[in-house]
């Protein structure tokens, strides 16, 4: 399918209910309000395809920048590449999960992280803490830097209350990633989880809530799940 093909196809699954849901959640004009499960028809057109991803997030289109980040080929795409996608990312939905779940299952995930993580800009900056959680939910603990983990969760704990509101979130989504996903970060994940308690983030009158993430960490401990790994960052 050619990149014209594929707008015509969002513009057609697109509807306003969903629509007015991601603008609740903080999306950008343009975009159609395309339902996930409808991009993944197109998925399973295409599959993976370079610079076809590439092209589609060009378009600046929301639907076609999400759909961009799912059929993306980890292996080809460059560090540039997904730096141009992190300065576009000023949705939520494209700066938290797109752009993190490649950088992440890419090799340049954890300098990208690193470096996204000092920005002064918010979606950056969230982009980079959604990125390093990614990194410990995929890639084995032994491939993690541990101590550079342990570190930057001292970091949460010293600072994610004075941080702009959508790293706040997704710092607490850090904590809950390394309590669940590494049981050598766990005991101390949860001890951060518990000096930071209840994280206040704007939610912009959505339904959504911010987990309290000792309760979260404790809830996979329960569940037998601890340190279960996922086979992607993508879904």
């Amino acid at each position: 399918m050619t990149v014209n093909e594929i707008m015509a196809e969002l513009e057609q699954y697109g509807n306003e209910s969903t629509k007015k849901v991601f603008l609740k959640h903080g999306a950008k004009e343009p975009f159609f309000g395309v339902k996930v499960a409808d991009l993944k028809k197109i998925v399973k057109k295409v599959k993976k395809n370079h610079d076809l991803s590439l092209a589609l997030y060009g378009t600046g289109n929301g639907d076609a920048m999400y759909l961009a980040g799912l059929i993306a080929d980890e292996k080809k795409i460059s560090k540039k590449d997904l730096n141009t996608w992190v300065k576009k990312a000023e949705w939520q939905m494209i700066s938290e999960y797109t752009v993190a779940w490649i950088a992440s299952e890419s090799d340049h995930g954890m300098e990208l992280a690193l470096d996204w993580i000092e920005s002064k800009k918010e979606h950056i900056a969230a982009c980079g803490w959604s990125t390093l959680s990614s990194i410990m939910s995929i890639k084995k603990d032994e491939e993690l830097n541990l101590d550079k983990f342990r570190e930057l969760l001292g970091r949460v704990e010293k600072t994610i209350h004075g941080q702009p509101n959508r790293v706040k979130y997704t710092m607490n989504g850090f904590v809950i990633a390394a309590g669940s996903f590494v049981p050598g970060l766990t005991e101390l994940a949860k001890t951060v989880a518990e000096a930071i308690g209840k994280v206040k983030v704007d939610m912009n009158g959505t339904a959504c809530k911010v987990p309290l993430a000792g309760a979260y960490i404790q809830k996979v401990i329960d569940k037998g799940r601890l340190g279960i790994k996922k086979k992607m960052a993508r879904c």
